[in-house]
């Protein structure tokens, strides 16, 4: 009887070890992975897992173990496992490896590299970098495509900071290759960070690797397009459909099921959902039924006005789990409904996508417009508006895109310098939120109160200029007078760039009537952007910038005071000038005429929040303070591009006076507003930033503040600004 027993024991067991062998992945597929860590059993593999088991104890026992451990750590990895954070103690800069002229490179890869060359994270020595990038393009790892690169493994061995990829950070779009489509990079990673799109919940390593979103590759380099109003004034315009989707199906292989099943929602009132199987060489041989009626249904809907008209897209998978779909409907200001399982949306390490996408089960597509259905106006209105945020702030343009990636491993590395969600999320963005700075939307510059304003007033002119203070009557002079005279000034900085001595300094407390005041030498006295610099000196969220021949009266002051604390994130003050567009010579021009409009407001005479010399310092390109230093010129307009840039907003414009300038000295001062190539420079310097910020980010306004009864008839006892109604220009 015992032996009996042991027998159909034996039975038993081999009967259980050959159920998992030959019929586990049966098992799988009834219970499939949706998300959730399986254990490791050769039970659970499919047939494919199966044959990659084989083939890796195939392998020599050295190579067997090599691959063993580079498996370990890829799954492992994660910033505290595989990433050297010494290298960043001195700072975040980006290197890039030399790129090899003889290998093939995409345009989409090459404006990569030129975002981050030209971007102030790059640097040209490997030893003060804390990133690494490759000058080898891996964005298409399709083996069947024409910008695959071959060789790469042995090309990544042979780079001498490789180190295993620890440190670097690869880009990827397209992995895999017909018919399967998998995630294979057909390389070793290793240690670096990938930055992929149409990467899945399975293969991502949270918190060390990226999502990214799939581009074209028209889209732009630099910029995008401007959102000249804040999102939550986006009007609630009526859409013509509700629901849409036009693009391709595929009749077999991977992606096929989804998309060959929209034909089910389509109802050609507000529900639109056409597809062809029209493309690919041999779409007529595996055509089936449906392609016919499809194609011509196809054909009835031009792409880009059915997005521009729906208020909902789908953004189904395609033969990835990613899609052109996703950022195209971003940028036609539609809302995403993804459908697309297992998919890692782009950048949602940092992006609340629930308050701007829908998600949708490819298992459930007949419940979709059911479900779209069912929202509320007041969401689809705020669903919009932050779609429409999202996409200027982080997908518009390539170095949107990058630099957002960056600033994601930054972060990561920097944690006490962590945002919170919230400014990630909400306008202006990460990108322009320096998190040195602030980390949350109630710190943001312009949330703060200011009651006192820090004046700094700038001064340049050589040895010998009648507007260096010689007499107790020179224009710095009385500059000071009438500045200490504010009630709102807190402190008085005077940025010395002469090459005139420097007064002493008991010469001119007496002048200020107590205000403390403090002169400044720059280390560079050269460079006119100095004028910008952050300085501990400035307490004040207000910065009054003044130049030192500037002709305000102390109510002009105050009064300018008043209107900046009603709009604290834009420049508000005296000097306008204007932009516009030059149809004879195809580029931009730039006017002192005085018109009805006007787009930028000079720092000679102006207040702005003391947040703008941070990111004029520390944010802006290089090659833009190139610009400013070579010209020794236009550093106002770039702190008024950089301004529009941030609020999506024009400066403002206050009181009537067209000249701030003593007129008289400035006939005979050796002023750079007197070189006869000044007008020239601003020209050339206006469309070199357009050049460099990829777009034009000036607004015109027709809007002029003055105080009320300045200039009405009445007692001068019921004005308020009384000084401003006797100036003359």
């Amino acid at each position: 009887m015992q032996a009996k027993q042991r027998y159909i024991l034996l039975f038993l067991s081999c009967a259980f070890l050959a159920l998992c062998y030959f019929g586990g992945y049966r098992l799988k597929g009834l219970f499939p992975d949706r998300g959730r860590h399986w254990p490791s059993l050769d039970c659970y593999m499919d047939s494919e897992e199966l044959m990659e088991h084989r083939a890796f104890w195939s392998l020599p026992p050295k190579q067997r173990q090599e691959e063993a451990k580079a498996n370990t750590v890829r799954e492992q990895c994660r910033m505290e496992t595989c990433f050297d954070f010494s290298k960043c103690v001195s700072g975040f800069k980006v290197y890039i490896h030399p790129v090899e002229e003889t290998v093939a490179m995409s345009s989409t890869y090459r404006k990569i590299l030129n975002v981050i060359t030209e971007s102030r994270y790059h640097t040209t020595d490997a030893s003060q970098a804390c990133l690494f990038i490759l000058g080898l393009d891996t964005l298409d790892r399709d083996s069947l495509s024409s910008d695959y690169v071959r060789g790469m493994q042995s090309k990544l061995n042979s780079l001498p900071h490789w180190n295993g990829g620890q440190n670097h950070i690869i880009f990827n779009f397209y992995s895999g290759t017909w018919p399967d489509y998998t995630e294979d990079l057909g390389m070793d990673i290793g240690r670096a960070i990938l930055a992929k799109a149409s990467i899945s919940v399975q293969n991502y390593r949270p918190s060390f690797d990226i999502s990214l979103p799939l581009v074209h590759k028209e889209h732009l380099e630099r910029g995008g397009d401007i959102l000249p109003i804040y999102a939550e004034n986006i009007p609630a315009a009526s859409k013509s459909y509700l629901l849409a989707f036009k693009g391709k199906r595929y009749v077999y292989g991977i992606g096929s099921e989804t998309r060959n099943s929209l034909y089910h929602l389509h109802n050609s009132r507000d529900v639109i959902m056409v597809t062809t199987c029209k493309h690919g060489k041999s779409w007529k041989e595996l055509k089936d039924e449906r392609c016919e009626e499809d194609n011509a249904e196809y054909d009835r809907y031009d792409y880009e006005i059915l997005l521009h008209n729906s208020t909902f897209c789908l953004v189904p998978r395609g033969r990835r789990l990613g899609s052109f779909r996703f950022i195209e409907v971003l940028q036609a200001g539609c809302i995403p409904v993804l459908l697309s399982n297992n998919w890692v949306i782009p950048f949602s390490e940092i992006i609340d996508w629930k308050t701007s996408a829908i998600w949708a089960d490819e298992r459930l597509l007949l419940q979709v417009p059911d479900i779209v259905r069912s929202i509320e106006a007041e969401r689809v209105m705020a669903l919009r508006q932050q779609s429409q945020l999202l996409w200027h702030m982080y997908f518009s343009s390539i170095d949107r895109i990058i630099f957002t990636t960056l600033e994601i491993v930054r972060q990561r590395i920097q944690q006490h310098l962590w945002r919170d969600g919230r400014v990630w999320n909400s306008f202006p963005g990460g990108l322009v939120t320096l998190p040195d700075y602030t980390d949350t939307p109630s710190r943001l510059p312009w949330n703060q109160q200011s009651s006192q304003f820090t004046a700094v007033i700038y001064s340049q002119y050589q040895t010998g200029s009648p507007l260096v203070p010689a007499t107790s009557s020179g224009p710095l002079l009385h500059l000071l007078r009438v500045v200490s005279r504010s009630q709102h000034v807190a402190r008085i900085v005077v940025v010395w760039a002469s090459d005139a001595p420097k007064p002493p300094p008991a010469r001119w407390p007496s002048l200020t009537r107590g205000i403390p005041l403090h002169i400044v030498v720059p280390q560079q006295k050269q460079n006119i952007g100095e004028r910008f610099r952050p300085l501990d000196l400035i307490e004040t969220d207000a910065v009054f910038s003044l130049d030192e021949d500037a002709t305000l009266t102390t109510d002009e002051i105050d009064f300018a005071f008043h209107v900046w604390r009603h709009f604290p994130e834009r420049i508000v003050g005296f000097p306008a000038r204007t932009h516009y567009w030059d149809d004879t010579k195809a580029q931009w021009g730039y006017t002192s005429k005085w018109t009805n409009e006007y787009s930028m407001v000079l720092t000679g005479a102006a207040i702005y929040h003391r947040y703008y010399h941070t990111l004029y310092t520390d944010w802006l390109s290089p090659l833009l303070h190139k610009t400013v230093d070579q010209s020794r010129n236009c550093e106002d307009i770039l702190i008024n591009f950089l301004v529009s840039h941030v609020t999506r907003q024009p400066p403002i414009k206050v009181s009537q006076r067209k000249q701030y300038k003593n007129s008289n000295l400035s006939a005979v001062a050796r002023s750079p507003w007197n070189d006869p190539d000044h007008f020239l420079q601003r020209q050339t310097c206006l469309n070199t930033f357009v050049a460099l910020f990829g777009y034009m980010p000036l607004i015109r306004s027709a809007v002029r503040f003055d105080p009320v009864l300045f200039k009405d008839p009445v007692s001068n006892l019921r004005k308020k600004y009384r000084q401003m109604e006797s100036v003359h220009n």
